[in-house]
């Protein structure tokens, strides 16, 4: 079990981040534990494929026997959505000495992998040239295996922290953590993450909590380190859909009424939805789906209600029975 002792000012300072190099840790989970996340099967076959061998011994050893992850190849991050290319930058700025600890931590109690051997050794020279080699590696495995879906990706976890800035918004920080997952648990001012093989307790200090959402993430994971900062990814909503396809082109009346995309809208609004899930769903930008809507409302066939700071989209009562004929 691992706790974060969250006073009032970590709570008026927490906050959420996308993290495109904590997504690209996680997803080494997938590669490497394919039972534990079934949704993504077809994408774990698509990214081994994609993938050199010469680079999966390596990437396969940045994953613990335990599923651990080491902390410093996911760094806190320091603005809601840095880019890749800036975490790794903040990664090649680790100090050598981290770089060993976080890996014997990640593969303990076991001994690093020979393909990791090499942090092991004596002097700041290997770990740098280790660090270095992980560094162009995890670039490299981006471009190959998740950069062609990290818009996708991207929207799922921005629809996800619209909704969780909305309960924290109007329930606090019980009903948000609460929400997250069965695993955590808040009370007297600790959050406590269970099922966890670490044992330790976090002092947040006034360092506040990073909240980061995750597609790959099959249940909370935070450092394995308490000397890091209070830091916690989870599973976003939403995951389920991620692979879905698009709707396929809709050849009603209605349509030719409309139009394809704002047929298309009405018939995902049978249930309220924010414009970001509604881009995400359809691949398209938030700013394409509000002029959309827009129109929508001004003839009426959508309502719209505010929960928390975000307004919520639904099909009104002349818009039911159009897309019922």
């Amino acid at each position: 079990m691992i706790s974060f002792r969250l006073g009032v000012d970590d709570l008026a300072d927490t906050r959420f981040a996308i993290s495109p190099l904590g997504e690209l840790m996680e997803s080494l989970r997938v590669l490497r534990a394919p039972g534990l996340h079934p949704l993504h099967r077809g994408w774990r076959r698509t990214a081994l494929a994609a993938l050199a061998p010469a680079d999966l011994p390596l990437l396969s050893a940045l994953v613990g026997p335990t599923l651990a992850l080491p902390d410093f190849l996911t760094p806190r991050p320091t603005a809601p959505a840095p880019s890749l290319d800036e975490e790794l930058t903040v990664v090649r700025a680790t100090p050598p000495e981290t770089v060993r600890r976080d890996l014997c931590a990640a593969h303990a109690p076991r001994p690093l992998p020979g393909v990791l051997r090499q942090a092991a050794e004596p002097g700041d020279g290997p770990v740098l040239e280790l660090l270095d080699t992980l560094c162009s590696l995890l670039r490299r495995y981006w471009q190959r295996t998740l950069l062609p879906y990290w818009p996708r990706i991207r929207l799922v976890l921005e629809a996800d922290i619209t909704h969780r800035a909305g309960q924290l918004a109007t329930g606090g920080a019980r009903s948000l953590f609460s929400a997250l997952h069965p695993n955590l648990d808040w009370r007297n001012g600790v959050l406590t993450v269970d099922k966890m093989i670490g044992r330790h307790a976090v002092e947040g200090a006034g360092r506040g909590l990073r909240l980061v959402p995750s597609v790959f993430a099959h249940k909370p994971a935070p450092p394995i380190s308490a000397e890091v900062p209070p830091m916690l990814a989870y599973p976003g909503r939403g995951t389920a859909t991620l692979w879905e396809p698009r709707p396929a082109p809709d050849g009603s009346a209605l349509t030719a009424l409309l139009g394809a995309p704002r047929t298309t809208l009405l018939r995902l609004l049978a249930e309220p939805l924010p414009t970001v899930e509604l881009a995400r769903r359809l691949g398209v930008t938030p700013s394409a789906v509000s002029q959309h809507l827009r129109v929508l409302d001004a003839t009426g066939l959508v309502t719209r209600a505010r929960d928390g700071r975000r307004v919520l989209y639904r099909r009104s009562a002349l818009a039911e029975r159009l897309v019922s004929d």
